[in-house]
């Protein structure tokens, strides 16, 4: 399988904060993957290195073959990437923004004028073709910044935080789109702290804290680890429960208990609904309905976090 993005051995120093801390990753090409952590963990100067903001202290990036320093010029070209600030010129209508962009890449106006106009229909920004810049909403200028990445039609596609102070209507079209982008071939990498997003979106994703990566798997992988095999046991009682009637065994699973509604963390691989209903009846408990959810992407992450710091 093809390498879209390459990277051996980063690391990144400000001063006296070791940002990045030996960062082997490869994302291979026609992949949607997710790139998660907490804030200051070193994603966004990740993004930088591998887009050429930011030169690694040692280590080596390579987009789609072409390394970032030595070959930036075609590394450049086979990149995008949507910002996660909101950057725009305020003195150019947004076609105008899209010619130049394109121009950066020696893409003339009679090149690209029908995939400028292709990208305006796609991210609903026809009507807007002429208009100021500075005359947009947050999420119109945020659908710029998206036909930006693509004019110039890169391989791989970098999308840091995308849908961050966006509504839900916004960021479902631009899901739309982004899968849409993803099923004719792109290679999709994505930040982002909707973690749901990352689950229905991404192939395989890697968690990077403080510098490192502490995780790295296909998402199904990362449900199926230790950290995905807990679930939550609703349980509904016919009277109020009193937590001192609990056996030790069930106390120590207890989340919550709200009058007669009790929350069980469980592990699926030890504990059965079975035999804890049985243990509540025993008890005198009279258990009426009962429900679970499975766990997560969030709840994996949340864990990790915290075994890290733990």
């Amino acid at each position: 399988m093809s390498v879209a993005i390459a990277v051996n051995g980063v690391h990144k120093y400000f001063s006296s904060l070791h940002a990045l801390k030996g960062v082997d990753l490869q994302i291979n090409q026609g992949e949607f993957f997710g790139l998660l952590g907490p804030n200051g963990a070193g994603k966004s100067t990740l993004i930088n290195i591998i887009a050429g903001l930011t030169r690694a202290d040692a280590g080596s990036v390579t987009v789609v073959g072409h390394d970032v320093v030595s070959d930036y010029r075609r590394a450049r070209q086979c990149l995008g990437i949507v910002p996660q600030e909101l950057v725009f010129d305020a003195f150019f209508t947004v076609r105008e923004v899209l010619q130049i962009q394109a121009g950066y890449f020696g893409l003339g106006k009679a090149d690209n004028a029908a995939w400028i106009d292709e990208l305006l229909e796609a991210l609903m920004l026809t009507d807007k073709a002429d208009a100021n810049m500075r005359t947009l909403s947050g999420g119109m200028k945020r659908r710029v910044l998206v036909a930006q990445a693509l004019v110039h039609k890169p391989a791989v596609v970098v999308l840091d935080e995308p849908t961050a102070g966006v509504d839900v209507e916004l960021r479902q079209s631009l899901w739309a789109f982004i899968s849409n982008l993803h099923q004719q071939g792109h290679t999709i990498v994505l930040t982002t702290h909707y973690l749901e997003e990352a689950e229905a979106l991404c192939d395989r994703i890697a968690i990077l804290n403080h510098g490192e990566i502490i995780a790295l798997d296909s998402k199904q992988g990362l449900l199926n680890s230790d950290l995905g095999k807990g679930y939550l046991l609703s349980v509904t009682a016919a009277a109020e429960i009193d937590i001192a009637q609990l056996p030790e065994t069930l106390r120590d699973h207890v989340r919550s208990v709200d009058g007669n509604h009790l929350e069980l963390e469980l592990n699926k691989d030890r504990d059965s609904v079975v035999a804890v209903i049985n243990t509540l009846n025993g008890t005198g408990i009279e258990v009426i309905d009962i429900s679970t959810q499975r766990a997560d992407l969030e709840d994996v992450f949340v864990d990790l976090i915290q075994r890290q710091r733990s």
